[in-house]
């Protein structure tokens, strides 16, 4: 009995150094999930006083882009990391999250201060703090110095417009959500104004106080996405059309659609310039940042207070950045460097307003990695559907431009 018992104290043994060996090649095998919205200090002087966190998903490669994040007033960096959707999209595409806090101390509901000049300027104060955690991650975490995003909501949104102006040499693109111009406001006092009814300026007005925000810069501007709800009692949506004014001006382009789509849950979408500019109206939505909660690709986020269920704006705008991976294609690989010129017509110009699907179909555009580009020009005409219209101009033989 003896000999049996330590037999089967002896098998027993082996049975379980086997388990282990399994179990430890299938942790081998299985990708790390430690992945974690991470608190960051001594990123910088930090002169606005700000806390940094940062989510940098597993594996995360070399020179991958990240996105500055900007809650909402009452809101704090990890709502807006948690219920946002931005995680899923961050680990899906591989890009890093920059997510900075205002604490109670600065401002008494937590807003960043888009409305103080000493918090709103180059160089200075919560403005340069944001900056100051940008350049801490392209240091240590290796980021794409070219391609730095920021996104926020209401203040955050608000503040997203300060860095656009402050920054141009740093943002890549940005969106702006329930927000307002930059310099709507340069007091608390004014800033209720600013928010309802709103504030109206002439695009060349708006315009230079973001050319202003980096007097004499001539670099490249960034790409801007707004978003509002038309139900938003508490920034007026008059804020959408104002900021749409302001970021057109500033990128040289007209204050009318080259197209406009329409988008799920009553959204509609406007298109200014080669996709410089886009506005985004979410019908009967009021004040918060679009979610839609679900698994499909085009769904992300968490329902609650100031994230209405409606549609992904997360998707849309990491779309818009280009963080799938896309980008305006090159259909000339053999061209010279200088730009192609616009043949000149022949005969009276031929304008078509009809849905992307159909100019492509057409052969009037073509399209790549999901979006529609005008042939001839290559002008980006927004995604590939029938969702989305547009007007196209004939200048010459297979060349069209957009507009007419």
């Amino acid at each position: 009995m003896r000999r049996s018992s330590s037999l089967l104290t002896r098998l027993a043994g082996a049975a379980a150094g086997v388990v282990l060996a399994a179990a430890a090649v299938l942790a081998a095998a299985l990708p790390a999930q430690a992945a974690t919205l991470t608190q960051v200090t001594g990123f910088g002087s930090n002169p606005g006083n700000l806390a940094m966190y940062a989510y940098r998903p597993d594996g995360l490669p070399a020179n991958a882009p990240a996105v500055v994040l900007l809650h909402g007033c009452t809101q704090n960096a990890s709502t807006y990391f948690t219920n946002s959707g931005w995680q899923k999209y961050a680990d899906q595409w591989k890009f890093a999250l920059i997510v900075p806090q205002q604490p109670s101390a600065n401002n008494a509901n937590s807003c960043f201060n888009w409305f103080e000049t000493g918090d709103t300027a180059r160089g200075q104060g919560e403005a340069l703090s944001v900056k100051q955690m940008v350049d801490y991650a392209r240091t240590n975490y290796s980021v794409d110095g070219s391609r730095v995003y920021v996104s926020g909501l209401s203040g955050g949104g608000a503040m997203s417009a300060v860095m656009l102006a402050t920054y141009p040499d740093v943002f890549a693109a940005g969106s702006v959500i329930a927000g307002l111009p930059y310099r709507c406001a340069t007091s608390m006092t004014n800033a209720f104004t600013c928010m309802n009814p709103g504030v109206d300026k002439t695009p060349a007005q708006w315009g230079d106080l973001v050319r202003n925000a980096y007097a004499g810069y001539t670099g490249k501007r960034p790409r801007v996405a707004i978003w509002h709800g038309t139900s938003d009692t508490t920034v007026a949506p008059m804020n959408a059309v104002e900021s749409r004014d302001q970021w057109t001006n500033v990128l040289g382009v007209s204050q009318t659609p080259t197209s406009t789509a329409a988008l799920p849950a009553g959204t509609s979408l406007e298109v200014y310039g080669s996709d410089q500019v886009r506005l985004y109206r979410v019908s009967g939505m009021g004040h918060g940042t679009p979610v839609d909660p679900g698994s499909a690709t085009d769904q992300c986020g968490t329902a609650g207070a100031y994230f209405l269920d409606t549609i992904c704006s997360t998707y849309r705008d990491a779309l818009f950045f280009g963080l799938d991976g896309g980008g305006t294609p090159n259909p000339t690989p053999t061209a010279t460097a200088s730009p192609t010129p616009s043949p000149t017509p022949t005969t009276a110009p031929v304008c078509v307003t009809a849905s992307n699907y159909a100019h492509v179909t057409a052969g009037r555009a073509y399209q790549s990695g999901g979006y529609a580009y005008a042939l001839g020009s290559n002008q980006r005409m927004g995604l590939y559907n029938t969702f989305y219209t547009s007007t196209l101009k004939q200048t010459g033989p297979a060349y069209w431009v957009i507009g007419c």
